[in-house]
């Protein structure tokens, strides 16, 4: 219990900076995200490492548990028995390279205290042609200060803050560039073939989406919510429409895991109905034949809706109930004659 709320305090703290929202429809990715903070928070690591094979949490490591951990059922029956050691001890190692890094960092940024965070995501892609890429991305408070170009071999800055940082590390004498390389093309793509075949049944599942549609009229304008969950993989397209066109101003959530391993998603959209106008929520997902389209009708769509389903019925039975009472009538009639004729016999 008490390493399963580390979990999700470090899970937190990375979703909020860094997105895993990637999908590779033909290919499959192993990514790292290595998060560092200035000062210990409650229930946040002050150094953390968690990995992702393509949408799954694979594994853990954080300054809190001080070791590297599965979390993917699958990870647990890893047959490497040197591999969870071997690689504790690399993120302790890192651990401590980081916790430099973030003061360093904040230096170049002339921030002196306060709550900073210095994150580095680390990827490489396997695409099912047989060939593969990679690359590092290095962001200071969630944003991003320089990159490493695998092509050539060397970091990137893309803020001035770093700029000294990445002439040190091209330099002759460091050389980051051509670790960073190593592991990119060679360990990284290696351990990522590995993990395919043991996470192969629960990277192929399907779990079609579930859809709930709800809206909520103000004057002339409605808010629209269309929630999507129960899915699985995590890659989902969820949208607004309204006949063929695609409605624009709307509010997406990140794309959530659920405690069964499946994903939800909400997405909203604030519209000025008119007449004529058809909202739907188009959900299309690799476990469905065809994409979903929930219709929102609108309150006076469905008022309308009752108005013309109750006069229809009464056009339909008006005829039926004249009939009904002509024929009781005629019965009655026939009855009092019946009774006259007795009664002069």
């Amino acid at each position: 219990m008490y390493i399963t709320y580390r979990m999700e305090k470090v899970y937190a703290v990375t979703m909020i900076f860094l997105s895993v929202s990637e999908v590779y429809s033909d290919s499959h990715s192993l990514r790292y995200y290595y998060t560092g903070v200035s000062v210990p928070l409650p229930g946040i690591p002050e150094f953390s490492i968690i990995g992702y094979l393509d949408d799954q949490l694979t594994e853990l490591y954080s300054s809190h548990i001080k070791r590297r951990i599965p979390v993917a059922a699958w990870m647990k029956e890893y047959e490497d028995p040197e591999y969870w050691e071997r690689t504790t001890q690399v993120c302790k190692r890192d651990e401590a390279l980081f916790k430099h890094e973030v003061k360093t960092v904040m230096k170049r940024f002339n921030h002196t205290g306060g709550l900073h965070i210095v994150q580095v995501m680390t990827s490489c892609v396997l695409r099912d042609d047989g060939g593969f890429s990679g690359y590092q991305l290095y962001r200071y408070d969630g944003r991003e200060y320089m990159f490493f170009d695998t092509q050539r071999v060397t970091y990137i800055p893309t803020m001035r803050e770093a700029e000294i940082t990445t002439q040190r590390w091209n330099s002759l004498d460091v050389r980051m560039g051509e670790a960073a390389k190593n592991f990119l093309e060679n360990i990284c793509i290696d351990r990522l073939k590995k993990f395919i075949k043991y996470g192969k049944k629960d990277l192929e599942r399907r779990v079609q989406p579930r859809v709930k549609v709800t809206g909520r009229v103000s004057g002339k304008v409605a808010k629209l919510h269309c929630q999507v969950y129960g899915f699985h993989p995590r890659a989902v397209d969820v949208k607004w429409m309204n006949g063929e066109d695609e409605v624009h101003l709307h509010e997406t959530t990140n794309i959530l895991p659920n405690p069964d391993g499946t994903y939800q998603i909400r997405v909203s959209a604030e519209v000025t109905p008119k007449d004529g106008d058809r909202y739907f929520c188009y959900v299309d997902h690799s476990s469905l034949e065809e994409p979903l389209k929930i219709v929102w009708e609108s309150p006076q769509a469905s008022y309308l809706t009752v108005v013309i389903t109750v006069v229809s019925i009464v056009l339909i039975l008006t005829p039926v109930i004249a009939g009904v009472i002509l024929y009781i009538r005629n019965q009655n009639y026939m009855a009092a004659d019946t009774s006259d004729a007795s009664s002069d016999l």
